[in-house]
């Protein structure tokens, strides 16, 4: 395990761009034509969103397991960096005259990755040999998925065929497959851990912009009232996740980083998907129940992954089978109210805000029983 530190400077530069990275995916689902979101925009946006939640994992684990803050180190996340750029510029509706050089830069990131495990291998050759032959077999895999990436711009330039989504699948297979093999290596928890918050936060100044529209009617009552429940959402989605890193998580834990990692990708893709749900409550083009179910649903979502989290806490590590329950049954009647109030705006805003404080109330609270 490594010693333990603080995140640099360097990895919050590094974060950033990932947050602007999947900014610009959002964008996919601002074409509302039909009511909602169609099924393929849809399907482009969760993909895009886990390729880069999918890298930002990769090299969030090497740092956090051979990061010394050399210059070498450095020069892979600019390196990285520069290449994330090429790909949010490159994230259209119409994949056609893009597909190029968003693949291309995706699959030399890939590569990038694949060359610091193979030489973090090298290094650390005085290891369990285990552990070594695990490091060397994730470079392969890695130097796999990208060059899967590679094959499908030539078949999706001839049969308009995009096979690239199936090596974002081959990827995260390829990390279920070895779980086991990483539980072995242990991460620096509070270095992870602080690594992640941060993410968390930037993505949640993405969600106080995503709510700027609710602040554009003026000074009336109707305009106050919107943009009051609107920033009370996020205010209280915030103080959930806060109040748990603050005073739940426990620094002390043991583990090799993959569940506490993934959780945090679905919490961070549901805190996107909220972003541009509390977009589509205030549009009028956009059909009420779709968007008051994809509402719902991704703050479920987000509670879920936090509830999930429980194995890293101080208290109930092995139980809360209470808080669960009263965590069910209300979910399952801000479920039912919402789509029999639907057509209600101003009562569904100040639901989902009432949603969001009980459970607030009750992580402060029920956590401890």
């Amino acid at each position: 395990m490594s010693e333990k530190r603080k995140v640099e400077y360097v990895e919050l530069i590094y974060d950033l761009i990932f947050v602007y990275l999947v900014s610009r995916n959002v964008s996919l689902l601002h074409h509302v034509t039909t009511g909602f979101v169609t099924p393929l925009d849809y399907f482009s946006y969760m993909a895009s969103t886990m390729v880069a939640l999918q890298i930002w994992y990769i090299s969030s684990l090497y740092i956090n397991h051979y990061g010394d803050g050399s210059l070498r180190e450095h020069l892979m996340m600019f390196f990285n960096m520069y290449l994330l750029y090429y790909m949010a510029e490159g994230i259209r509706t119409d994949w056609g005259p893009v597909y190029l050089r968003y693949h291309i830069s995706w699959a030399l990131i890939i590569l990038n990755m694949a060359l610091h495990y193979y030489l973090a291998a090298r290094r650390h050759n005085e290891e369990d040999a285990e552990l070594r032959r695990h490091r060397y077999r994730y470079a392969v895999h890695l130097v796999i998925e990208a060059a899967m990436i590679l094959v499908s711009i030539p078949i999706y330039a001839g049969t308009g065929l995009a096979l690239s989504p199936w090596a974002l699948v081959f990827g995260f297979c390829v990390t279920l497959v070895f779980r086991d093999s990483e539980r072995r290596m242990l991460v620096d928890f509070p270095h992870m851990a602080e690594r992640v918050m941060l993410y968390i936060v930037f993505t949640f100044g993405e969600m106080v912009l995503g709510i700027r529209g609710y602040f554009d009617d003026g000074f009336s009552p109707a305009a106050i009232y919107y943009s009051l429940m609107a920033f009370a959402i996020v205010v209280g989605l915030f103080s959930a996740y806060g109040h748990y890193y603050n005073h739940l998580m426990d620094p002390e834990t043991k583990t090799s980083g993959f569940k506490y990692m993934m959780l945090h990708i679905v919490m961070i893709f549901a805190l996107n998907n909220i972003t541009v749900a509390m977009d589509f409550m205030q549009r009028r083009g956009v059909s009420v129940v779709p968007k008051t179910i994809f509402m719902a649903v991704s703050i479920l979502l987000f509670y879920i992954c936090l509830l999930a989290t429980q194995e890293y806490s101080k208290y109930n590590k092995g139980g809360g089978l209470r808080y669960y329950t009263r965590f069910a049954l209300t979910s399952a009647a801000f479920v039912a109210l919402m789509l029999a109030l639907c057509r209600i705006p101003y009562v569904c805003i100040a639901l989902t805000a009432a949603f969001i404080y009980l459970q607030l109330c009750d992580l402060h609270y029920g956590k401890k029983e």
